[in-house]
């Protein structure tokens, strides 16, 4: 049995998940808050391009290491007209947002979201409204955005300024349609069969596009298993994902279970992949490919400390959820970060939500400073060194009980290795109150060689405050060498999160 405070994590090169596809480090941008005005867009700005947007976010944004985002919504697509983006600026209607009681001034639509997506070297991903609109609108912006020329909608996107189609290849079939705080929320069976209609509206535009539909807005949802179940009945044949959405925060000083999130994601997504692999043999699917998952929200957010958005006074892109993160959850976010890597056989797509001051890694300023909340960092590692292919790890840890989960392993491992270059990733959880000594195991990789540790640890405290998140880095731990090199030693400090790099001897 393994002591309190040791664990050993064995990595194997041969046994892996299969490939990190890149689109596991996607992001989230939606219409609400200051994510969009005064967040990536702000034409006043000093940093300002000429198109409006924020030169000093988009440093950040690359920073982070995002590779794909999500567009426009969230709640606020089940109200949007896209229309009502589009052409001159002066000339486009201000609208009041239902879903955060914002008024839209609609400056910022679709061809604008594609520039800066384009300039900045991310995939778009564009969600349609199948709350108050439905089947001819969603084809129609398909349109829009891809068709070249010779159309209605083409030649006005054209006219618009944009010569060339957007060609976007990833579209979202409306947004939490089985949550009742949805505009437009109805049943699993009625939204399955919208959403297969719109699927084959969409694709009969332009048949290489893939399609997420909604699942559950949170693994606690009373309908959750059974929406899952119905949607992919009426509209498996259409789709390629079905989506995950999850938010998680700390109840009440119960640290160990907030810890303990990536544990509750893992139970999440076996849950959902049993649910689709079920329904395929049930229902004898021809389709060639698995439908896999697209987790496009997930966060830590601080749910219960914000009211309802009925609550909200209605504003021009005031603040909305703006959550001043800690150490504490950047912890967290590694471990969920984890759990990701640990599915990506079937999570291909996962989205952090959001990007820019709404519970964002990102923060900023109007008209003034920018900075990168404790969450950044954590994201920004994984996204720089997980490459090539998920490898299984092998934990032996004492369990930690908890309020929430049940009992979960102290030590959470994930691992990437990279065929071509020989490159190594570890990322460790230590998600007990004491330090953990881990015996890293690495016996069936030739010539390993440790580059580098990095952590970050919750401190007693855990302040939430810009000051605090100015200073935060990921500090070096050491790695000692045992066994001849087929293995090393790491302490890591008491609920910390930490990444180690490798080189190795390439299979290539």
């Amino acid at each position: 049995m393994t002591e309190p405070g040791a664990a050993v994590v064995a990595l194997d090169r041969e046994h892996h998940r299969g490939a990190v596809d890149h689109r596991l480090f996607g992001s989230f941008v939606e219409h609400m808050g200051r994510c969009v005005y005064t967040g990536i867009y702000e034409p006043t700005h000093p940093s300002a391009d000429a198109e409006g947007f924020r030169g000093d976010v988009s440093a950040l944004v690359r920073e982070l290491g995002v590779t794909l985002v999500r567009y426009p919504g969230g709640n606020f697509v089940s109200g949007y007209d896209w229309r009502d983006g589009i052409g001159p600026r002066e000339q486009r209607p201000r609208r009041l947002d239902l879903a955060w009681r914002s008024i839209e001034t609609n400056q910022v639509g679709t061809d604008e979201f594609m520039s800066w997506a384009r300039a900045r070297g991310v995939e778009p991903m564009l969600a349609v409204n199948l709350g108050t609109a439905g089947v001819l609108d969603a084809a129609a912006l398909v349109e829009y955005c891809n068709v070249p020329e010779g159309t209605e909608w083409s030649e006005r996107r054209r006219r618009n300024g944009a010569l060339k189609p957007h060609e976007v290849k990833l579209w979202c079939l409306g947004n939490e349609m089985d949550g009742p705080w949805q505009t437009g929320h109805t049943t699993a069976q009625r939204y399955g069969a919208l959403a297969s209609e719109a699927a084959k509206a969409m694709r009969l535009v332009d048949p290489d596009i893939e399609l997420v539909a909604c699942g559950s807005s949170s693994h606690d949802m009373p309908t959750f298993g059974y929406w899952e179940s119905a949607v992919l009945e009426a509209a498996g044949e259409h789709i390629d994902y079905i989506s995950m959405h999850a938010y998680y925060e700390e109840h009440d000083g119960d640290r160990a279970s907030f810890l303990a999130s990536g544990a509750s994601m893992d139970s999440f997504i076996e849950d959902v992949t049993a649910t689709i692999d079920a329904v395929a043999a049930r229902r004898r699917s021809k389709r060639r490919r698995k439908i896999n998952i697209s987790f496009d929200e997930w966060n830590v957010w601080y749910q219960s400390r914000y009211p309802g958005s009925e609550a909200m006074a209605i504003d021009i892109a005031g603040p909305r959820i703006e959550d001043q993160y800690a150490a504490l959850d950047a912890v967290v976010v590694g471990d969920l970060l984890s759990s990701l890597l640990n599915h990506s056989d079937r999570v291909k797509i996962a989205c952090l939500a959001q990007l820019v001051n709404v519970i964002a890694p990102i923060m900023t300023e109007p008209g003034g400073a920018i900075w990168r909340q404790p969450t950044f960092h954590p994201f920004a590692a994984v996204a720089s060194a997980a490459r090539g292919h998920s490898l299984v790890t092998r934990v032996s840890a004492t369990e930690l009980a908890t309020r929430r989960y049940g009992d979960v392993p102290a030590v959470a491992a994930s691992a990437t290795h990279d065929p071509t270059t020989g490159d190594v990733a570890v990322f460790l959880t230590n998600r007990a109150p004491h330090p953990v000594t881990v015996d890293l195991k690495h016996s069936g990789f030739e010539r390993w060689m440790t580059l580098s540790a990095l952590h970050i640890a919750a401190d007693d405290r855990g302040p939430r405050d810009r000051a605090t998140a100015a200073d935060l880095r990921l500090t070096p731990l050491s790695v000692s060498a045992a066994e001849e090199g087929r293995s090393g030693c790491i302490t890591l400090p008491p609920h910390s999160w930490t990444v180690v790099q490798a080189a190795t001897a390439s299979t290539h």
